[in-house]
């Protein structure tokens, strides 16, 4: 009998398509949790939702005038997500109970300025434990309106049991500088998440903006290029959230309501479409993986090995936490004799305390 070689990590992934509780982050956790358990019981491992899940995204930025979005921006800030908090609490507890590795798109909210939100993806083992926290980089388009700058700080594959696992939101997939940052440092399994909807051009525009088919050619040129699988989870408008923005501007209603939808799916390393799509609707796509399916496929082409040349291209990254303000503070010496030079300690503060537990 031959002698077998190593074994890589195989495991069922679920890819949730569901609309949150709109701006409602408490009930909407409750949602999620009976979507984690769902996932469980039929064997997922990695159970992904879409953006801004919590505690919905602000769909409203696109299509109301920014001078009518005020109530709506503080609805959003006082339900968004504080990290670490009471919600993030519940969602390590999701992980734990039913043992998943899970990822949540959340709107966070900065501990240290009233207003500042970030477009977050937080990722939870199985112990509970926070092992990644991604802020998008660059809010997209009328995005701003919300959302700050995030940084790079934990722009990078985890290592975890099912894989290294990295993950973008919505345009950061079609960033590619972003994308190789995560595929030169060993991604193997790529997370993306998406909006439910994008009014990008009013629905009788000569070319509409095609959502599907923009998540469809995002997610297999990853797969593809990366040769990785990429599990992609989408956002679902219900009739709740079209009402609620339509009070504040009745005109977008027909807008929202005609705009092509979302699509949720999960792709192999060759970019096929292995487990979806699911198009407007809610549900949960499930697809067994095997990492090892990564290994043929870069013999063909492989952009962070052999394909690759780092004597003719180079790329860095700036990992550094993005920090607000550098303070000096002038301490007490406990012994004014101790012959040191300096009675200054440099003190560094994050502008919401990221990444202060590295």
């Amino acid at each position: 009998m031959p002698e077998l070689g190593d074994r890589f990590p195989r495991f069922r992934a679920a890819a949730v398509q569901s609309a949150p509780v709109f701006l409602d982050r408490d009930t909407t956790v409750d949602r999620l949790g009976s979507y984690v358990a769902e996932a469980a019981d039929n064997g997922a491992e990695l159970v992904v939702f879409s953006e801004s899940y919590i505690p919905a995204f602000p769909l409203w930025n696109l299509v109301v005038a920014p001078i009518d979005q005020h109530d709506l921006f503080r609805a959003l800030y006082e339900q968004a997500v504080s990290v670490p908090g009471p919600a993030t609490e519940r969602l390590a507890g999701f992980s734990r109970r039913y043992g998943v590795h899970l990822s949540v798109g959340v709107t966070e909210r900065s501990a240290v300025s009233m207003g500042g939100l970030y477009n977050t993806n937080l990722l939870f083992d199985p112990t509970g434990r926070l092992i990644n926290r991604h802020r998008k980089l660059v809010p997209t388009w009328a995005e701003k309106l919300s959302w700050a700058n995030g940084d790079a700080s934990q722009l990078r594959p985890v290592p975890t049991a099912v894989g290294r696992l990295g993950m973008l939101i919505c345009g950061e997939n079609t960033n590619t500088l972003a994308r190789y940052a995560l595929l030169a440092q060993g991604e193997q399994v790529h997370i993306s998440t998406y909006p439910p909807v994008w009014p990008f051009q009013r629905p009788d525009a000569t070319h509409s903006y095609d959502l599907t088919r923009a998540i469809e050619i995002r997610a297999a040129a990853h797969a593809f290029e990366g040769k990785v699988f990429n599990i992609v989870s989408s956002g679902l408008l219900d009739s709740d959230a079209i009402d609620r923005v339509a009070r504040v501007a009745p005109d977008v209603k027909d807008i929202l309501e005609s705009t092509p939808p979302s699509a949720s799916m999960i792709l192999h390393p060759s970019g096929e479409v292995c487990a979806g799509p699911i198009v407007g609707e809610e549900g949960i796509v499930y697809a067994d993986i095997d990492v090892a399916d990564s290994i043929v496929p870069k013999q063909a082409h492989d952009i962070v090995g052999y394909y690759q040349r780092p004597d003719v291209f180079r790329f860095a990254i700036d990992q550094r936490p993005q920090r607000l303000i550098d303070v000096r503070r002038q301490e007490p010496r406990a012994d004014a004799t101790s012959g040191s030079d300096s009675p200054w300690t440099a003190m560094h503060v994050a502008a919401d305390e990221l990444q202060d537990e590295e």
